[in-house]
């Protein structure tokens, strides 16, 4: 038996029901590559793994709320009555007291009148990939015959606003959008009048395999001034008109660790481990972003899911995230916030060679730099238990106030906004 570490008090498991299997076969996507784990599978979960997954999932959490967290591939290809059986033994291993929720990972395409129907009534929660408008999206969300989909994601957003479906849109980040941020945000704002909004980094290693081994990405990959920049211009946008009325997750991590708390998205954890994947067998993985050989712990059906959990070569996968981390990043003004980022990405070297550098660590620090002191205002505002949403009228007082010092300023002074550049070299240009 594989050593064992304390029990976890809660985790979340990534299930795939049907494996890597996908209508769809985007530009992006790493793990169609994973069919080669399983030759000859039909990749379909079974009712037996399902029954076991449910019933040793809700017994092993220790909170009074559990997540069942659906994605793949396409989880949508097993089917509505899937779903209403996994419904039902959710329903029969619940302890007394204890909250079940859904949330299910979709490309969209094919959520038609009876998805929708079954999503309100069982209270999911969907989280609804588009990559912005139709000529940014189309480029690379393609379905197997290469035909685009924006159509019919688009109607799938349709359907859940009628039926009141609750809906997070996940939008990538890539070669075809990251020059875009205001007109993406504006796009999901205005046209599909979402109000929580993820934004996803492609960071895809050139590999057939779709693991995370050596250093060349994909020509679809996101460089990381690129995403810096797109977020910056994302946020500049959102903190100047919709603070408390459109959700963006990275923007609402970040807020949480100027307040001091731990950043609730485990890329921004300081340890992860809690966050695992199932395939459509019962195999467990460390990562959804590991699902390889070397991070295989086991299977449900032969070893309790509570033990793999608790493994120690998992244990030491979590602690890594902190302990692995180059010096650069442990003396960063914003390691509070970053702590590195996922590993995944950590595919520099640091000074003197150092390894563990994150691909994206010069965007994640102009991002969280540049969004400093708005975020030190929404912090002020929630300790004096006022609403965040005031730092929009504060940012336009400061720049009200700002433009009428400037106003004033010769070229050669000193710049107003603090910067210690002369203002014919900063606001004056």
């Amino acid at each position: 038996m594989a050593q064992t570490s304390p029990r976890p008090r809660a985790f979340r498991v990534m299930v795939k029901p049907r494996g890597p299997v996908c209508n769809l076969a985007c530009g992006y996507c790493y793990y169609l590559a994973k069919e080669k784990l399983y030759p000859g599978s039909d990749f379909r979960m079974s009712d037996a793994v399902l029954d076991s997954f449910t019933r040793q999932y809700i017994e092993a959490q220790q909170a009074p709320e559990v997540t069942f967290v659906w994605q793949g591939g396409e989880p949508l290809l097993m089917g509505v009555d899937f779903f209403a059986r996994a419904i039902a033994w959710q329903k029969q291993y619940r302890r007394p007291g204890m909250h079940v929720t859904n949330t299910l990972q979709t490309n969209g395409t094919l959520v038609d009148e009876a998805w929708g129907e079954f999503f309100q009534a069982h209270d999911f929660l969907i989280g609804l990939s588009l990559d912005g408008p139709q000529a940014m999206h189309d480029v690379y969300r393609r379905d197997k015959g290469g035909a685009p989909t924006w159509e019919r994601v688009m109607r799938a957003c349709d359907i859940f606003h009628k039926y009141g479906v609750e809906y997070n849109i996940l939008c990538t980040v890539h070669q075809a959008n990251a020059a875009y941020p205001r007109d993406v945000y504006r796009f999901f704002r205005d046209e599909v009048q979402a109000q929580f909004i993820q934004f996803i980094p492609i960071v895809q290693r050139d590999t057939d395999a779709g693991d995370q081994e050596g250093t060349a990405l994909t020509a679809s990959s996101v460089t990381a001034r690129q995403y810096g920049d797109f977020l910056i211009g994302v946020f500049d946008e959102w903190v100047h008109h919709d603070v408390g009325r459109v959700f963006v997750q990275l923007f609402d991590v970040a807020l949480a660790a100027w307040m001091g708390q731990r950043p609730g998205l485990c890329v921004f954890a300081p340890t992860c481990g809690l966050e695992l994947a199932m395939e459509h067998n019962g195999d467990l993985y460390a990562c959804d972003h590991f699902v390889a050989p070397r991070y295989r712990l086991g299977n449900i059906i032969e070893t309790p899911l509570v033990e793999l959990v608790a493994a120690e070569s998992q244990r030491r996968f979590g602690q890594d995230k902190r302990d692995a981390l180059p010096q650069l990043c442990r003396d960063c003004a914003v390691r509070f916030v970053c702590n590195g980022e996922c590993p995944k990405n950590r595919l520099l070297a640091a000074a003197a060679g150092e390894p563990g550098l994150n691909y994206l660590c010069a965007g994640y620090k102009s991002f969280f730099t540049h969004i400093d002191h708005p975020m030190r205002m929404m912090a002020e505002e929630l300790r004096q238990h006022r609403a965040p949403a005031n730092v929009m009228r504060r940012l336009r007082q400061e720049e009200a106030d700002l433009a009428v010092r400037c106003a004033q300023a010769g070229r050669n002074d000193p710049c107003p906004c603090g910067s210690g550049k002369k203002f014919k070299h900063c606001h004056g240009r």
